[in-house]
């Protein structure tokens, strides 16, 4: 870290969201913890551990990329892909523990027979319409042929799209309860339906086990009665300042100073994950705001101060759980995009507190 410019994640935050969320929640058997997209740009395995310590179970990645990266430095715990790894690739699933997702019966038809030794989830499509299986035909046969090819049927799960709607998701668990009508959910050793959201507004169905935890882990969600600790913040540091009279700041001069500015200028751009877009929202130094002005630029952007503020003065990108939120808002977009968008260049700093 030669730039002075890092996230700061917070283990210990994270180990209190978890076992918060696992007490709320203490009806399930299986609790994955999902790590995907280094945890929700977390990163390092450090935050995995602390979410494996702090009671998840099961892990859930996007990749067996991820699921790999974990491997390297935690063997036992079951991890499952959540999206879906090309056949030629299966043998490395088996070689590593890596549980593997059926979404529909043409994939699971270029799978060899791997004598029980390969575990699988079956995904049923409940009106997401992203990856699944979509009817009760194709399910029944995709039942059928893992048992053929001798792949263990650890699980079923779907994905909820829309938990705040209470109709859009009653037709969900209805359309997964058709679909599976033909066998025994509590003979399935894991099902799994709802994630962070659904998890919270609705009660769990009784052949239901298992239950994900994502963004709640890290805090980006409100939940009744539970106040989430923050685990994400970003720093930078004031590199120079320039007193600008009559002219304007930054590429094709988008900000024009007229009367006389102090403009601060920050090592961190839209390479770091701080799109343009965020030019005119706030950060803060020495506990309060400022806004970013001018186009923001790859490696720096450009902060508009007072007299109080000295270059090295430390500037927070993004504070906290609120912050987040404050900058979806002005991005129109969701927090997840907000913490996942800050780019590997940036270093991660773990604090235990």
């Amino acid at each position: 870290m030669y730039r002075n410019t890092y996230v700061e994640v917070n283990l210990s935050n994270i180990k209190y969201n978890v076992e918060t969320l696992i007490k709320r929640y203490n009806d399930y058997k299986y609790y994955f913890g999902v790590v995907k997209a280094d945890s929700y740009g977390h990163y390092d395995i450090e935050v995995v551990k602390t979410i494996i310590n702090a009671g998840c179970n099961y892990l859930a990645v996007a990749t067996l990329d991820e699921a790999l990266d974990i491997r390297k430095y935690i063997k036992d715990i079951p991890i499952l892909c959540l999206g879906i790894i090309d056949a030629k690739y299966i043998p490395i699933c088996i070689e590593n523990n890596i549980t593997i997702t059926i979404s529909n019966l043409d994939y699971l038809k270029e799978l060899d027979n791997y004598q029980n030794n390969l575990k699988a989830h079956i995904k049923i499509n409940t009106g997401m319409n992203r990856l699944g299986v979509n009817n009760i035909n194709d399910f029944n046969n995709v039942v059928k042929l893992l048992k053929e090819k001798n792949i263990f049927l650890e699980g079923i799960y779907t994905h909820i799209y829309n938990a705040s709607s209470r109709e859009d998701t009653n037709k969900q668990f209805q359309k997964f309860e058709l679909i599976t009508k033909d066998i025994n959910l509590k003979e399935i050793p894991i099902v799994h339906i709802t994630a962070s959201e659904a998890t919270e507004y609705y009660l769990k169905k009784e052949y239901v086990n298992g239950c994900r935890l994502g963004i709640a882990m890290y805090g980006l969600i409100d939940y009744q009665d539970i106040k989430f600790k923050s685990t994400f913040s970003l720093y930078s540091e004031i590199i120079q300042i320039n007193e600008v009279e009559d002219e304007t700041v930054g590429y094709n001069g988008a900000y024009k100073v007229n009367a006389k500015e102090r403009i601060a200028v920050v090592p961190i751009g839209y390479a770091d994950g701080i799109i343009r877009k965020n030019t005119g929202r706030e950060v803060y130094i020495n506990g309060h705001s400022y806004p970013i002005v001018g186009n923001i630029c790859m490696d720096m952007l450009f902060v508009k101060v007072d007299d109080n503020i000295k270059v090295k003065d430390k500037v927070v990108i993004i504070k906290d759980i609120d912050h987040i939120k404050k900058i979806a808002k002005y991005l129109d977009t969701i927090p997840y995009e907000v913490i996942c968008s800050i780019s590997k260049r940036v270093p991660r700093i773990y604090i235990n507190n």
